[in-house]
């Protein structure tokens, strides 16, 4: 069964490609039996209409001019580099826990519950932390939330300069997202101060967009370079730690702290049909779709306060349930019909016809999408999320073993860790020409979005890639 469905699958796939053959060979036999009378006939029938030959030509002609004026743009992906902090930010659980009790914000049954989220978490002991959580008390300033975002934002984007040698200037837009730190003025803004980038310059600040908000930035960014010609677009993503840590005893506020780590990205875009000698990868889909509307989705990641007044980030149980019906959307209604071959398309739709009108009790047909896709990045969200989607793609352990080493290396990095999770990847040596890659993001409100990525040569790992010290060291066991 297995090669027969190999079979049907290359069949399918390549159905108009083996028609095309076959329209080629016959047109060659019936040429190769033309004698010298056959073609005098062909030439004396294309003087009798050559009027409808010449409109035919000219509709032709016009027609495919229309089509390559009007196609999309090719977005290519230059480059992209992520933030790794300095060694002395490194967070191990008993350090986190010490520094916790401290405080004297929490008590001893918030820092046990703590502790065991901790250990079931996934997040290995070298994550890190900002500078300001580890002194006593934290320095919960504004002053301190700037540093921490300078040091992030400004870490990616000078590696990122650096390796791809792109003058900042030449940089015609910018789109930065950070969920819960949004300070004036705006962070996007403090690029364009710190680079003198072009007064030009489209500058755009996402925030409040959680988790799947790095890839909401580069659809905004996709769809500017579509408009705008001959530009680079950065996208930077992170999320901001200094100001937005939880200091009270509610529980489902308190699994922020375990999780949530320092961490960023910085990737630049182009549409210059030049740069597609020297980029990593050519953008193929983003999808996205948004649950808002319903009151459970929209509450399962609030932000608001305690009894006692204190901020915090609350996960309500429905978390898990919420994000799969969220992924399934995505993948069944908006990803599915873009790249699975016809035969899983069949496969799926006949389950559900049989379940529909024959109440057949088959369960839905989960489409193979490893026939489509290499490399799978998912959210590093915790453990949890990445056995959800594991279970529910039918993945292998390799499939999901970059989402789990990054989780476990660097902890949940907000936006930025699919790309955290692809310079696993290549640092692995993984990555070949025409290989594809489908990063999934789940966030707030509540949101799942897909982008998927074509290699358009052998990745190899940037300069100062955060993996650059350790990937030797992985992947190592973790807790499932």
């Amino acid at each position: 069964m297995k090669y027969v469905k190999l079979a049907s699958h290359f069949l399918t796939t390549n159905l108009l490609k083996l028609l095309l053959i076959l329209v080629i060979a016959v047109i060659v036999i019936e040429a190769s039996q033309m004698n010298l009378d056959h073609i005098h006939q062909l030439q004396l029938q294309l003087c009798y209409h050559l009027v409808s030959v010449i409109t035919s030509s000219v509709i032709l002609v016009l027609a495919s001019t229309i089509y390559i004026m009007t196609r999309p743009k090719s977005i290519y992906l230059v480059d992209y580099s992520c933030y790794k902090p300095p060694n002395n930010l490194k967070m191990t659980y008993q350090k986190f826990i010490n520094q916790s009790r401290l405080t004297g914000a929490f008590d001893e049954s918030s820092l046990e519950f703590q502790h065991k989220i901790l250990e079931r978490s996934g997040l290995g002991e070298q994550t890190y932390l900002p500078e300001a959580m580890h002194f006593i008390p934290p320095r919960l300033s504004m002053a301190a939330a700037r540093e921490e975002a300078e040091q992030v934002i400004f870490g990616a984007l000078d590696n990122l300069f650096a390796n791809t040698n792109v003058n900042p200037k030449d940089i015609g837009i910018v789109v930065m997202n950070s969920s819960l730190f949004n300070p004036i003025p705006s962070l996007s803004s403090m690029i364009v101060n710190k680079y003198k980038l072009r007064g030009s310059i489209k500058s755009y600040n996402l925030g409040g967009m959680g988790c799947s908000a790095g890839v909401i930035a580069i659809d905004l960014a996709k769809d500017l370079l579509q408009v705008q010609k001959n530009t680079y677009a950065i996208v930077v993503s992170t999320e901001n730690i200094t100001k937005n840590g939880y200091l009270g005893n509610k529980k489902s506020m308190l699994v922020q702290n375990c999780l949530f780590r320092v961490g960023g990205s910085a990737v630049l875009l182009s549409n210059k049909s030049s740069d597609k000698c020297r980029a990593k990868y050519k953008l193929v889909h983003i999808v996205r779709n948004h649950m808002g509307s319903n009151d459970k989705a929209y509450r399962c990641a609030y932000q608001e306060e305690d009894d006692a007044g204190k901020v915090g980030v609350s996960l309500s149980k429905e978390l898990m349930a919420i994000a799969g019906v969220a992924l399934k959307t995505n993948i069944t209604a908006l990803l599915s019909p873009l790249v699975l071959p016809i035969s899983e398309q069949l496969l799926f739709i006949a389950t559900v016809l049989a379940n529909k009108f024959f109440n057949a009790k088959v369960n839905p047909y989960i489409p193979n999408f490893k026939l489509v896709f290499d490399h799978f990045c998912i959210h590093a969200g915790g453990r949890s999320v990445i056995d959800e989607l594991e279970k529910n793609l039918k993945l292998l352990p390799v499939h999901v073993e970059a989402s789990r080493m990054t989780l476990h290396r660097f902890g949940n990095t907000s936006s930025s860790s699919i790309w955290y999770e692809l310079a696993y990847t290549e640092a692995k040596g993984r990555i070949q020409k025409g290989n594809r890659v489908w990063q999934i993001a789940l966030g707030s409100g509540f949101k799942c979005n897909s982008v998927v990525w074509e290699a358009l040569r052998k990745a190899k790992p940037s300069p100062s890639s955060p993996w650059e010290d350790c990937i030797h060291r992985y992947p190592v066991q973790t807790v499932h």
